[in-house]
Parts: C-alpha cells; sequence; structure tokens
C-alpha cells in the first residue's frame, strides 16, 4: 500500500499511542495527517512537535467517534483511517454503559464512515485482552478468547464488527492486538494508568513499589515507538484484512520488571506485596505473551526495544518533563 500524497485520518491522535503514530507517519511523503481527537485522554502537548510540520493539523469541528456526523465530515477526502479511540480495561469497568458507546458502538460508527466515505484502509486498535488468560505460550492469533472483563469484551465486538464490514462491504480492515504497551504519553499519573507508570511514581516518591499478587504474573511489554510503527507497518503492508498480535514474545514477569526498574532508578527501596482486591479486573490474567510470527511475516512488524532500552527511555522522558528528578 502506497501512502505517498496521501491523507491520514488518525482518530485519539492526541493520546499515548496515537500521538506516536502521528509522528511516524510525518516521516512519510504523506499530504496531510488529520488528528482526530476529543482529549478526553489526549493532550495537545503530545503532539506540539508535529503541529508544526504544516501538513499535520487538528481536526477543528470536534473529535468524538459517538458524534456521527462530525465523524463522517472528517472522513471526506481522506484516503486512509487509523483509530485508536478507546476507554482503558479499568474505565470500562466502572462505566460499562460509556464502555459500550464508546468502544462498541464507536467502532461502529467508525466502520460505517470509512464505508461512506470510500476509505481505501482502517487500521483499528484491538487489544490482547480479547485473549484473557493464556492457555497455550506464546499466544497465536487463533488463541481462544477466554477475557471476562468489559474491555475486552468489548474488543472482540469490535473485531467482530470489522469481520463483518470486511465481508458485507469489501472494507479493508487490519486489526492490531496490543500486548502490555509502556512509554512516554501514557497517564502517568491518572486513576486509570498502567502497571509501569504505577511502579514508577512510587518509587520517585521514595516509596516502596507495590505488586498485586505474588509477583509471578507473566506479560509481554512492548514500547509505543514500536506500536506506532506496527500501525503504519499494517498501512504500508499489502493486507487488506487481518488480526495482528503487536508484541515482544518476550515474557517478563511483574518482580522481574519491579526489580529492573529499581536497578534502573538506582533504588534500594523493597518491593512490597498485596492480594488483589476480588473485582480487580486485571487478577483474571497471569499470563499473556504474544505470538510475533504472523506479524513479522505478513505485516513485515518486529519489535526495535527491549525492556530495558524502553524503561531508559521513559526515565529520560520523565526527567525531561519533571517527572522525575535526575539522579
Amino acid at each position: 500500500m502506497k501512502i505517498e500524497n496521501s491523507s491520514i485520518l488518525v482518530i485519539g491522535g492526541a493520546g499515548f499511542i496515537g500521538s506516536f503514530v502521528v509522528a511516524e507517519l510525518l516521516k512519510y511523503p504523506v499530504d496531510r495527517v488529520i488528528v482526530y481527537d476529543n482529549f478526553a485522554r489526549g493532550n495537545v502537548d503530545y503532539i506540539s512537535e508535529q503541529l508544526k510540520d504544516n501538513r499535520c493539523t487538528i481536526f477543528p469541528f470536534g473529535g468524538d467517534i459517538r458524534e456521527i456526523d462530525i465523524l463522517n465530515t472528517a472522513m471526506e477526502d481522506i484516503d486512509y483511517v487509523i483509530s485508536l479511540a478507546a476507554m482503558w480495561l479499568l474505565h470500562c469497568k466502572d462505566f460499562p454503559r460509556t464502555a459500550f458507546d464508546v468502544n462498541i458502538a464507536g467502532t461502529f460508527n467508525i466502520l460505517e464512515a470509512c464505508v461512506k466515505n470510500n476509505i481505501k484502509k482502517l487500521i483499528w486498535s484491538s487489544s490482547a485482552s480479547v485473549y484473557g488468560d493464556a492457555v497455550q505460550l506464546p499466544m497465536t492469533e487463533n488463541h481462544p478468547f477466554n477475557n471476562k472483563n468489559f474491555y475486552g469484551a468489548s474488543k472482540i465486538a469490535g473485531e467482530a464488527m470489522a469481520t463483518a464490514f470486511n465481508d458485507r462491504y469489501g472494507l479493508s480492515v487490519i486489526g492490531l492486538r496490543y500486548m502490555n504497551v509502556y512509554g512516554p504519553h501514557q497517564d502517568q499519573t491518572a486513576a486509570y494508568t498502567g502497571v509501569v507508570p504505577i511502579m514508577l511514581n512510587k518509587i520517585e516518591s521514595n516509596e516502596a513499589p507495590t505488586i498485586n499478587g505474588d509477583g509471578s504474573q507473566a506479560y509481554d511489554f512492548v514500547y509505543v515507538e514500536d506500536v506506532a510503527r506496527a500501525n503504519v507497518q499494517a498501512l504500508l503492508s499489502d493486507q487488506d484484512f487481518g488480526m495482528y498480535n503487536v508484541g515482544t514474545e518476550v515474557q517478563t514477569t511483574i518482580n522481574e520488571l519491579c526489580e529492573m526498574i529499581l536497578k534502573l532508578k538506582e533504588s534500594d527501596l523493597k518491593v512490597e506485596y498485596n492480594p488483589y482486591s476480588e473485582d480487580d479486573a486485571r487478577s483474571m490474567v497471569k499470563n499473556r505473551i504474544g505470538s510475533r510470527v504472523k506479524a513479522e511475516q505478513e505485516i513485515g512488524f518486529r519489535y526495535k526495544y527491549e525492556l530495558k532500552e524502553g524503561l531508559q527511555k521513559l526515565i529520560q522522558w520523565r526527567i525531561a518533563t519533571g517527572t522525575d528528578q535526575a539522579k
């Protein structure tokens, strides 16, 4: 797929992953990159450098995927769409009705608008949450859906609708199942954030990092810049339809992650352990490591950053932005 001189709409383009997708797209000779974002979690500061490029603009009339007429207007004269808008795991647990409106109905709105506006290809963010807890490792894309939470359910529904739109209307859709993404622009202090910033915040405050459970739970941590590249590789690929893991296929326990962060932060704090609360949606998943074979073979994506290097880049960013103090 050639994207030279094309116009690309990035839904959620001011967010954690979306801002890096925008930066990655601007490395190519595209004509326009339009950011469609309601700034519920996105931040214009995340794309401040990209906005200095006159090819990059923010869609001026809104950025909510629930607003069908505005969404359709944004897609006029667009060639390709990359969609990253969604409510996150724990947010969905607390507000399942809104999660339905955003993650399920919103995804339908995107798919419908793509068909209406003759979009050549949609790259859509799914999640490894569709798999739930692993029954085999590494998880291939044929791994059963063992999900039990609202977030994963919304992504399963999105994948099913994408499949139906591809079959009924011939819409070209690539779905990307992200493993555990970390890096700059992730909500560092919000109520709904990830394990990496939570640990970094504790250590920076000279508080003992807390691990839920015994720390043996293992995940596949992938750096945000790699995830952005995966989106662009999926767009550039000749694949018209498919679902792909985006990860490293490297297993890291939470204990190993915490030990690595403590060393990088030059901290001698001792880890504290807490049992999971009964309703913690994360307690269901003890192992989640994705096979990278299909993505490498079919869309040409392979990760670049090992976990230690990615964490170093994240810590440097936190120091540069004043979140952490330099040693």
